[in-house]
């Protein structure tokens, strides 16, 4: 399992200050190496093209049956607080076509298989691909209950409608369900891939201890370094893991496998830094969750922080409001201190880097950009989402 960064942590937007242009459009594009054309005219390697939306149904469609499977095996009290979640039931049992997520990290496990090991790869690696979303959804309705959010994918979160304790115990649920399908899967990489699976729930939970930690501190207190390493390990760890699940299940040496792993973690810095930018920014009509939530929560983002060590008046601004209390109506006025301290355009930059440099080390593991079309599509989706 790949470390915590160890690189020189980015310079804080400072020098921006309060003149910075104000950026309101979506993250700024990354550019990819593109995949020679095929046949049809779509991208060559990737499942079905190189469209993300199409890999992501398609990673929904296959492994939406396994999961409904592995849920089905609960206690019923455990099993309709599951189904809720996922979006299947509504809070009284009946049944519902709610939305259960974008399927990002599945998607991964079967787009690295399909890289190295083609549509026998992909097809291999349904029931880890399930394994990891079942953990990544843990780790969902763990983290709602310690945050407080009330809402998730347009609804109420679990601990919401059924209660801290109910919430908690079907995120456990869930947790080892993952592991026992991994456990019971004849696949030879499989004790390979709990093994690694079952690291990074290790490696998830220190980066969710290190992130409440952070939130009891004060505003001034808190580094660019610090965040950055918990982000890679709440959401670095879990991309980079799907990754290498997905070349184990394939076949991969393991220098490929941790030239995947370490490909995921990037994307996934990326992933967490463009989603710290929609927790402020976002549409609340496309994210489900009201506009300035983070900040209302004094959450210490890393456009927050980013902010915080600009050395601007708008850092003084911004540290002032955080120190206290949230007030109602104080929303707009903290966005706008965040922006203007410059770390709405850090968070962008900082983004479109760590993209780069998980495209490097994708060429490591998979040097044909035709054969790694499906995951750089998947790259480029995590940079240039809205939602």
């Amino acid at each position: 399992m790949a470390e915590f960064m160890t690189e020189t942590t980015p310079r804080p937007p400072g020098g921006l200050g309060d003149a910075a242009p104000a950026r309101r459009a979506g993250t700024a594009p990354v550019p990819f190496p593109r995949p020679a054309p095929g046949p049809d005219g779509a991208p060559a390697g990737a499942p079905d093209g190189q469209d993300a939306a199409v890999i992501l149904d398609r990673a929904r469609a296959s492994v939406d049956p396994e999961l409904r499977s592995a849920v089905a095996s609960l206690p019923p009290s455990m099993r309709r607080i599951a189904s809720y979640h996922f979006g299947w039931e509504h809070a009284d049992g009946t049944p519902a076509t709610g939305n259960a997520g974008k399927a990002i990290r599945p998607a991964l496990v079967l787009a690295a298989a399909h890289a190295i090991g083609g549509a026998r790869g992909r097809a291999a690696a349904v029931r880890a691909a399930a394994a990891v979303e079942l953990v990544h959804n843990f780790t969902l309705l763990h983290d709602d209950v310690m945050d407080r959010d009330t809402t998730r994918r347009h609804r109420p979160t679990v601990w919401k409608v059924f209660g801290d304790a109910d919430a908690i115990l079907a995120g456990d649920a869930l947790q080892a369900l993952a592991l026992r399908l991994l456990a019971e899967d004849p696949h030879p990489a499989a004790p390979a891939a709990a093994a690694r699976l079952a690291a990074c729930v290790v490696e998830l939970c220190a980066g969710q201890h290190a992130d409440t930690a952070l939130e009891s501190r004060a505003p001034t207190e808190v580094t660019l370094a610090e965040v950055l390493a918990m982000a890679e390990a709440k959401t670095g760890a879990l991309l980079g893991c799907a990754c290498a699940v997905g070349g184990l299940y394939a076949g991969a040496a393991e220098e490929e496998v941790r030239a995947l792993d370490a490909f995921g973690r990037q994307a996934g810095l990326a992933f967490q830094l463009i989603d710290d930018v929609i927790g402020i920014w976002g549409d609340p009509e496309r994210t489900g969750k009201p506009a300035g939530a983070d900040l209302a929560a004094r959450k210490k983002s890393l456009p927050v922080v980013a902010a915080l060590t600009s050395g601007t008046p708008a850092a003084a601004e911004l540290a002032e409001l955080y120190a206290r209390p949230h007030r109602e109506g104080e929303e707009e006025r903290a966005t706008l201190a965040v922006e203007r301290a410059g770390g709405r355009d850090w968070t962008q930059s900082q983004a479109a880097d760590r993209m780069a440099q998980a495209v490097h080390e994708l060429s490591r593991a998979i040097p044909d950009p035709a054969a790694a079309g499906g995951l750089l599509a998947l790259a480029e989706f995590v940079t240039r989402r809205t939602s």
